[in-house]
């Protein structure tokens, strides 16, 4: 599926992935079940409290920490096992980042933060954002830290295609028409597990959630800290519960912002968040038609309507890609007009700048303003590079759970409910789920629940028209976290912390400076 991560970034102002790799946390193939955290799953069970002699070397070790290039923030590496069943059998290194607490005020210890994906620099996070742009009064009380968790970017990243290759992948057809393009789109999702596992085959078994949750224990008492305080967003939503999930007796103040369902299979997954784009894009599309320059229709233009407008442009780009002006000679055809678009959903920060790119492809035949939409949450550069972003989120997501579909025919089956679902992007989305039929790796990981039995009180956020991450995902999460507290945000957008919402942000802030959680039922605006 679609990264779900924090949409606060320097670049475009969105974070995504693509409709060529994505469909995130691909689940098991069974059929859909309802998303309310279902009783038909086992618990994650907590891991016990002494921590195991062959760990000990990692939980003991001290950083050194050094300058880094970001005027106020240090950096260090941090060993973990490669894999924890098999302490001996070799180490990953991870990146660590701080800012240290800046006062007035007593230090309250280490916030740690990751902004989901999976796959997002959480390093790059910290600099770019949370490090200068959290609250004064939480920056002033806390270090703020992160890692970058193991297989992604600074820490030992999965590699798999270059940058050409990327090129090709990111422009893969995922609506096929015939039988030659759904050759074309297994090739091209062959093409990347192949890639992945020649590249960074002993890594791709190691990358899960929960080893990445059992970092950031490492982590939590090399800094010294007898609890972990943390905020997540998005996919860093799962990462936090597993912690939670695993160490209920070490969680201080967690806060879980675009929370996912852990309990959910893969085309529930899919479907939900396919729901979710939809919802997304209907608000988009309701404030499009009242601006002047909106290119899908007038005022008073029905939502419905606006959609098929936007699918009969896209069908135009499929038959007939139009020029960018790229350097590397990239045409704007579906695919990437599609990723761009979506991108565009995580913020309505960026639906200006969606209109201007519409606007330019459909009125005067030039595709780069959705190109860099695309290139944005892909994270490609202006010299074709492209971070690692793909390949961790393919490798995290792959190896957590079992992919939606197995098949083709599978697929085939159950594009009538994706398009259902989303008229707009449903099918793309469907044919997107298909990526971890391929992969070298088989999933270690299965749906659950996490309950966190005896964690102090775990703060779950949700935006009711989140586009990535359901409203519904963090109902049901927080009914399953024995101590969760549910605190929503009845607005649009991908996640609600720092996002313009005074009551979401003093609530929030109560909670990690004096320990203080929501009210129960607690709604912002």
């Amino acid at each position: 599926m679609y990264i779900r991560r924090s949409p606060r970034r320097p670049r475009t102002g969105v974070t995504l992935l693509s409709l060529a790799a994505l469909l995130v946390s691909g689940c098991s193939a069974a059929g859909p079940t309802s998303s309310g955290g279902s009783t038909a799953v086992a618990a994650l069970v907590a891991l016990p409290q002494a921590t195991p002699s062959a760990l000990a070397p990692y939980y003991g070790q001290k950083l050194s920490w050094r300058g880094c290039g970001v005027p106020g923030f240090e950096c260090a590496g941090m060993k973990v096992p490669l894999d924890y069943a098999d302490p001996g059998a070799g180490d990953i290194r991870l990146a660590v980042a701080r800012k240290k607490a800046t006062g007035p005020g007593k230090r309250l210890g280490s916030l740690l933060v990751n902004p989901g994906g999976p796959g997002g620099s959480a390093v790059g996070y910290l600099q770019n954002y949370a490090g200068i742009g959290y609250p004064a009064g939480v920056r002033a009380r806390y270090d703020m830290v992160a890692v970058d968790p193991r297989g992604v970017a600074r820490s030992e990243p999965v590699e798999c295609l270059d940058g050409r290759d990327m090129d090709t992948f990111t422009q893969t057809d995922t609506t096929p028409d015939d039988p030659h393009e759904t050759t074309e789109l297994i090739d091209a999702y062959k093409g990347f597990a192949e890639g992945c596992g020649a590249r960074s085959a002993k890594l791709l078994r190691h990358v899960s959630t929960v080893e990445a949750a059992r970092d950031m224990d490492v982590l939590r008492a090399v800094l010294g800290d007898k609890k972990l305080t943390y905020v997540g967003a998005s996919y860093g939503t799962f990462l936090g519960a597993t912690y939670a999930g695993l160490f209920p007796d070490r969680v201080g103040r967690l806060v879980l912002d675009g929370a996912m369902d852990p309990s959910l299979p893969a085309r529930r997954l899919n479907l939900d968040q396919t729901a979710g784009f939809e919802t997304a894009f209907q608000s988009f599309a309701k404030d499009c038609v009242r601006r002047s320059d909106c290119p899908l229709g007038a005022k008073g233009t029905a939502p419905a309507k606006v959609g098929e407008n936007l699918k009969a442009f896209f069908r135009r780009l499929d038959a007939h890609p139009i020029p960018t002006g790229d350097p590397d000679h990239r045409k704007l055809g579906e695919a990437l007009a599609t990723t761009g678009v979506i991108a565009a959903m995580y913020d309505e920060s960026t639906w200006e700048q969606l209109r201007q790119a519409l606007t330019s492809a459909i009125k005067e035949k030039d595709g780069a303003g959705l190109l860099a939409l695309s290139d944005g949450y892909y994270e490609r550069d202006a010299d074709g590079r492209y971070a690692n972003l793909m390949a961790a989120n393919a490798a995290v997501n792959c190896l957590d759970l079992p992919g939606a579909f197995s098949t083709p025919d599978q697929v085939r089956r159950a594009l009538p409910s994706f398009e259902k679902a989303s008229p707009v992007f449903g099918e793309g989305l469907a044919w997107a789920s298909l990526n971890c039929a391929y992969w070298p790796v088989r999933p270690t990981g299965e749906p659950h629940r996490i309950e966190a039995k005896g964690a102090a009180p775990i703060v779950v956020v949700g935006t009711t028209r989140d586009p990535a991450t359901p409203y519904r995902w963090a109902r049901s999460l927080a009914r399953q976290l024995s101590s969760g507290r549910l605190l929503t945000y009845d607005g649009d957008g991908h996640t609600a912390y720092g996002r313009g919402s005074a009551c979401i942000d003093a609530a929030i802030d109560a909670y990690l400076l004096r320990g203080t959680p929501p009210a129960k039922g607690k709604r912002c605006t």
